[in-house]
């Protein structure tokens, strides 16, 4: 048994640990056992670093007291479980999402994703270039049709995503409703729907309430599996602005994982307007800045057409991320493994 005096510690050590990760603007904490401890790994621009190292019996309690918080069964230990919470840090509210793994150790692994709500990043602030930002600012004023943000965990496509969409609602007062699954940070000019399929609010149920709110731009939270590829191509060919995002390489590797999740190469030269891929650079005063590469306009139909005659599409050397890193590097800037 715990005392209440324990408890009160392990509820001190845990709040430290969020704080902790808080205060460093890290994405992810993760408790990883090993034979004799946990160690501490923080999650930040996709670097991972060891932080700590955690007695077994402390972190043990810790995984409980944050399973509690969930609303996991604090009791099983043998099944992968994930929950969530929200808890204020200092002044600001973050969302922590928990997912707990069985170990060869017979412990529990846990990992922690830390959600800041109600914030985003401006667009200028977020681009290390001025043509990135007039390149976002003309798609987001788009009326209809499907933009893609791809980029690696880590590379930032969901602070684009959501710094798209808070321009779109307050500078271009345009009504922006998201279908996400789960809602990854809360947005006070956003109407955002949850996926909940046990209430029968799948994706393509999702958006057909969506519809009937009259939304100007939609956002999927993330195309990834044949279902939410085929509900994307419906809210463009509805005529609506859809911004979403997916995992591939780059822009031009964006195509074929569409074709992967059966989207037509017609479908994608009617309704694809955009895709962008980014990375992080680290610049010496400005902390990290994102890098564009854009697919749009005559390159994209022209990627598609040379799909479609079986021959491989590149961009110009220049406008791809490499390319950029090439420029950027005889300046003297660092790189994320992103």
């Amino acid at each position: 048994m715990i005392n209440i005096e324990q408890q009160s510690i392990i509820e001190q050590k845990c709040l430290e640990l969020l704080s902790n990760a808080a205060k460093l603007d890290a994405t992810d904490i993760h408790l990883i056992p090993r034979e004799e401890c946990f160690d501490v790994l923080l999650r930040k621009y996709g670097r991972f670093e060891k932080t700590n190292e955690i007695p077994n019996d402390l972190a043990l309690r810790m995984i409980s007291y944050f399973k509690f918080l969930s609303s996991l069964d604090i009791s099983e230990r043998r099944k992968p479980q994930s929950g969530a919470f929200q808890k204020f840090i200092g002044q600001l509210m973050y969302a922590f999402r928990i997912s707990t793994l069985p170990s060869s150790f017979y412990k529990e692994s846990l990992a922690i994703r830390l959600l800041r709500q109600n914030h985003t990043v401006p667009l200028k602030t977020l681009c290390h270039f001025h043509e990135s930002v007039r390149q976002l600012d003309r798609l987001a004023r788009m009326d209809s049709g499907l933009i893609l943000i791809s980029g690696a965990t880590g590379s930032g496509k969901t602070t684009t995503l959501y710094s798209m969409l808070q321009y779109c609602a307050q500078h271009l007062s345009r009504h922006v409703i998201s279908i996400e699954d789960p809602v990854e940070s809360t947005q006070d000019h956003l109407l955002q729907i949850q996926v909940n399929e046990r209430a029968g609010i799948t994706y393509s149920a999702g958006l057909k309430a969506v519809l009937r709110h009259s939304p100007e731009v939609i956002m999927l939270g993330e195309i990834r599996d044949q279902e939410t590829a085929k509900v994307a191509m419906e809210a463009a060919f509805s005529g609506h602005l859809v911004i979403s995002t997916i995992h591939a390489k780059d822009t031009v590797n964006c195509l074929y994982r569409l074709q992967d999740l059966s989207v037509s190469l017609e479908e994608m030269r009617q309704m694809l307007k955009a895709v962008i891929s980014q990375r992080l650079i680290e610049t010496d005063k400005q902390g990290y800045k994102a890098v564009f590469e854009f697919l749009t306009d005559k390159q994209l139909q022209s990627a598609i057409e040379s799909i479609i005659e079986g021959h491989r599409f590149t961009l110009p050397y220049e406008q791809t991320i490499a390319g950029q890193k090439a420029l950027l590097k005889g300046e003297g800037y660092e790189y994320t493994s992103h």
